[in-house]
């Protein structure tokens, strides 16, 4: 077994990521605290090649010094939006026709693992606050809402850690589905 090269790899450039087409998936960040959080969901975005990143209220944007430190370039080849409200980030969410899910935990929430992707063009996930989680009035307008099961004594993930399990679960269910 050999590691593999930087220049094996097989990277994209970031004007190749732009042109590329993208899994229809949108990340939406609620008011983060953290702008390395930030960054490290442009990141993840970036390595599943998803449609884009929405940043609303007070969430960090680019260029951002923080964002960039954990996005590694990824501010640079992943499309974003910044908007003040989150009503207006749902209001462009829904033009688009996409699902719209929430990450948390909730009364009616479904388990992440057993969860099936409603039939739409695309979707919008919703990750929130790191101390308060996505806000109730959010929640409300969501289609669904999906939890990752915690066994320990913590019931939280870090929020970058949360979309990084999040997305995958969606992503591969979306490889999966299309071979």
């Amino acid at each position: 077994m050999r590691k593999l090269r930087m220049d094996e790899l097989g990277r994209k450039t970031v004007a190749e990521v732009k042109g590329a087409n993208k899994l229809p998936v949108i990340v939406v960040l609620e008011n983060i605290r953290s702008a390395y959080n930030v960054g490290s969901v442009f990141r993840t975005a970036d390595a599943f090649l998803l449609e884009g990143v929405y940043l609303v209220g007070y969430t960090a944007f680019p260029p951002h010094k923080e964002i960039r430190k954990t996005a590694l370039g990824a501010e640079e080849s992943v499309s974003w939006k910044h908007f003040k409200t989150m009503a207006e980030a749902i209001d462009s969410i829904r033009q688009l026709g996409y699902t719209i899910v929430a990450a948390e935990q909730t009364d009616t929430s479904i388990p992440l693992h057993k969860w099936q992707e409603p039939a739409s063009p695309g979707l919008a996930l919703i990750m929130g606050n790191e101390v308060t989680g996505v806000e109730q009035e959010t929640l409300e307008v969501c289609d669904q809402v999906l939890e990752i099961p915690q066994l320990g004594m913590k019931h939280s993930l870090n929020i970058a850690t949360a979309a990084g399990v999040m997305l995958w679960e969606i992503v591969r269910k979306k490889i999966t589905d299309n071979g």
